[in-house]
């Protein structure tokens, strides 16, 4: 037997973990999984096809099938472009610490607000009472629904995922590149052309496909922004279960975007196992310092992010003003019945949320850890199939997670529909990828004689792990309660088909409030789930500061609802 199988053997923890993680995910991720697989091509006990093509055979949902692909790279091209531009000007154009301090605020208010945050803001500003459309402009029959509102909508809530993908490349390149290139006489333009930009094409390839996937999952911004003047296969997923009441018609066009995001995700991996392909030799300049670029570029480069980050921060300041007005775009007295109602009336979708997400936040962390470590130090058959299956929830869009739930687990004898125990579940699995992956990351720079001198000395797998290993990976264990807890007060498009009487939440509500058209509330309760949010993380960075003297990560949710 090969030496790292009987370090397995004799370490029953770890065997016992592994056991344990391998029941979780085949309940809670292939199971669904499964479930929504039989619905889809099983009819009266026969395989087929059959369901499948007269669903898919329908004009509009080709049509929406089509329009989902097209907003997904439209999302793709224009976020990573905006993105790149971010990143490339906090790396490469010499910010002093409080203007890049200040990009990094404005980029990273749209993760960690609900996904459909920007679309209410786009309608106060854009809307038919818009406060630029109508009340500056004066125009009249400009509309932002449809495909250009829901662009620019997913374009500001999804490019901050590739500026924080892109910036750790650029900013790896240091200086060291620049100086040789201009040393042989090689301009700036040439410079960006032909090393610059050719070292970034992984970071850009990987970005896109981060966007497109985003894009793919979200049901919210559409349903809102996109209507019927641009359908999208999420949003008729979800009108034919919730307005139909078709559960297998929904099915069947939640599968047809398993074939996109299956695709992207393994896409995805492919340009993230080639992340080696950016290299610098030398010694690089600390990040910021670097002169890719001349004055002139520099000033037009900042000013056209202040531009975007003055936006968006524009567009929370709006959210915050219809917040506390008695109507926007009709009455703008100053009035606190927003915030009234939402205390009052949305009571219990705020205690529900905050009941689910402080379960949901250590929960996901651990496992992250957990999952983490079984995958990074065990050696037995299947480590890399467990890894994958706890990696399918994330990379499905929510729309066919939360079919899949909805089918797995809405009739006996695992009736768990409407429970906050499947909500938390969702979450969970959903969500720790990032605690996962950063732990897998830690780990590899943890030399194994740590802990083989731990178990020398007599010490049991579980003394090590809690002892050893813990300690040094407290930075993926608060970045996988962070994510997990933003998700839960952010998340829609699983957890839509989850909640019940009695459990509901926030983001339910808010959406609630938009078809309602009744704005001031939901901007109340952004506005809320903003704050907690800021609050809560705040407070994880911080103890994070205390426990590990000073050492932060911080934590910011990234990816679709």
């Amino acid at each position: 037997m090969p030496a790292a199988a009987r370090r397995t053997v004799r370490d029953p923890a770890l065997a016992i973990a592994a056991a344990v993680v391998a029941a979780l995910l085949a309940f809670f991720v292939l199971y669904p999984l499964v479930a929504l697989l039989a619905r889809v091509f099983l009819a009266d006990g026969q395989l087929g096809i059959g369901l499948l093509l007269e669903v898919l055979g329908q004009p509009g949902h080709r049509a929406a099938f089509a329009n989902s692909l097209l907003l997904a790279t439209l999302v793709g091209v224009t976020g990573t472009a905006l993105g790149f531009l971010f990143a490339f000007t906090a790396a490469r154009a010499g910010l002093t610490v409080a203007w890049a301090r200040f990009l990094d605020v404005a980029t990273l208010l749209p993760l960690i607000s609900p996904p459909f945050t920007t679309s209410i803001s786009l309608i106060f500003s854009f809307g038919p009472r818009g406060l630029i459309t109508h009340d500056l402009l004066g125009l009249k029959g400009v509309t932002i629904y449809g495909l250009s509102g829901t662009l620019a909508a997913e374009t500001l809530t999804y490019f901050p995922i590739a500026y924080l993908t892109l910036r750790p490349v650029l900013s790896a390149m240091g200086n060291t590149l620049d100086e040789m290139a201009m040393s042989l006489g090689g301009s700036r333009r040439h410079l960006f052309r032909t090393v610059t930009l050719p070292l970034a094409v992984p970071g850009l390839a990987n970005a896109f496909l981060l966007l497109f996937a985003a894009s793919l999952a979200d049901f919210a911004t559409p349903l809102i922004l996109a209507g019927n003047r641009f359908p999208v296969l999420p949003t008729e997923a979800y009108l034919q279960i919730t307005g139909l009441f078709d559960l297998q018609g929904g099915a069947v066009l939640s599968f047809a975007l398993l074939v996109p995001a299956v695709a992207v995700f393994l896409l995805q991996r492919y340009w993230v196992g080639r992340r080696q392909y950016v290299t610098v030799t030398g010694k690089a300049g600390p990040e910021g310092t670097a002169k890719g670029v001349s004055p002139a570029a520099r000033a037009v480069l900042v000013a056209l992010c202040l531009l975007v980050a003055a936006f968006i921060l524009y567009l929370y300041a709006l959210l915050i003003w219809a917040s506390v007005v008695a109507a926007f775009g009709a009455n703008h007295a100053f009035t606190l019945d927003h915030y009234r109602v939402i205390f009052t009336e949305g009571r219990k979708a705020i205690g529900d949320t905050l009941v689910i997400a402080l379960l949901g936040m250590p929960l996901g962390g651990l496992y992250g850890v957990l999952v983490g470590y079984i995958v990074a130090r065990g050696r037995f058959a299947g480590r890399q199939l467990l890894e994958l299956a706890a990696m399918i929830n994330y990379a499905l869009p929510g729309t066919i997670v939360g079919i899949a739930y909805l089918i797995a687990f809405n009739d006996p004898p695992v009736a768990l529909t409407g429970t906050a125990l499947i909500i938390v579940a969702c979450y969970v699995f959903r969500y720790s990828p990032t605690g996962i992956r950063a732990t897998i990351a830690q780990l590899h720079q943890i030399d194994r004689s740590l802990e083989e001198a731990s178990e020398s000395l007599g010490a049991k797998g579980g003394t090590t792990f809690r002892r050893i290993v813990m300690p040094l990976i407290l930075p993926a264990f608060f970045a996988g309660l962070g994510v997990v807890f933003i998700r839960s007060m952010t998340a829609i498009s699983a957890t839509i088909f989850l909640v019940s009487i009695d459990w509901t939440l926030i983001t339910v509500r808010i959406l609630e409030n938009m078809t309602e058209l009744a704005l001031g509330p939901a901007a109340a309760f952004s506005v809320f789930v903003i704050v907690v949010v800021m609050v809560v993380t705040g407070l994880v960075n911080a103890l994070l500061r205390r426990l590990r003297a000073g050492q932060e990560m911080p934590v910011a949710g990234m990816g679709g609802g």
